[in-house]
């Protein structure tokens, strides 16, 4: 069976609504174990939007690191992060939403269709959540390549400077390479503490470790 494409229906109908600056936003990160959470908004060109835009999840990296290059042609965009420290201040959920409202305000966006099911509590602009947006909605769609690509960038630079997590692979993500660097290697300052694996190592190196 296959997937629907998303379309510009959600935008038209916000446009239509009287909103004359509308972005899509995505996050990625929620996940791994250390790094950024990262996010995106974007603003799609009616006229100009890269053919094959879709959930960065089902595409190949390749294709991905294309359509990111082709939409920094042709649209608006705007990433922004949430630190580590905020992670571990906030959690992972309002981090994420603070990165969402970090990159629609970098846009002075005045609606803002969001992935997922919450929309952010100081969302700077009116919005509507979209339960898989980024299969639905090309402006998310685009967002998600945007947030996707650069947080993947910046965790192979991580790689560079922490070598043996697999971070250039893996992302961050609890793989089993990782988490058996993490009991090897130990804790790096840039893995999040309040996850419960990276957490657990903490405890034990504190109270265990005669």
């Amino acid at each position: 069976m296959t997937r629907p494409a998303p379309d510009f229906t959600h935008e038209q109908a916000a446009l239509s609504q009287g909103a004359a600056f509308v972005v899509g936003v995505d996050e990625v990160g929620r996940g791994p174990l250390c790094g950024p959470v990262t996010a995106a908004a974007v603003r799609l060109d009616p006229a100009r939007i890269p053919a094959g835009l879709g959930d960065s999840k089902t595409l190949t990296a390749a294709r991905r690191d294309r359509l990111f290059a082709e939409l920094l042609e042709v649209a608006q965009i705007a990433i922004a992060h949430a630190s580590v420290e905020e992670i571990d201040s906030l959690n992972i959920l309002r981090a994420s939403h603070l990165a969402m409202e970090r990159a629609v305000a970098a846009l002075g966006a005045d609606f803002a269709l969001i992935d997922g099911n919450l929309i952010p509590r100081n969302l700077p602009c009116r919005g509507v959540a979209i339960i898989k947006g980024d299969a639905k909605s090309l402006s998310i769609a685009a967002a998600s390549i945007c947030a996707k690509v650069t947080r993947d960038r910046i965790m192979v630079d991580l790689a560079q400077q922490y070598p043996g997590y697999g971070w250039e692979v893996n992302a961050g993500y609890p793989t089993k390479a990782h988490l058996a660097a993490l009991l090897n290697l130990g804790v790096t300052p840039v893995h999040r503490r309040s996850f419960k694996p990276v957490h657990n190592i903490l405890y034990q190196e504190k109270y265990i470790t005669p």
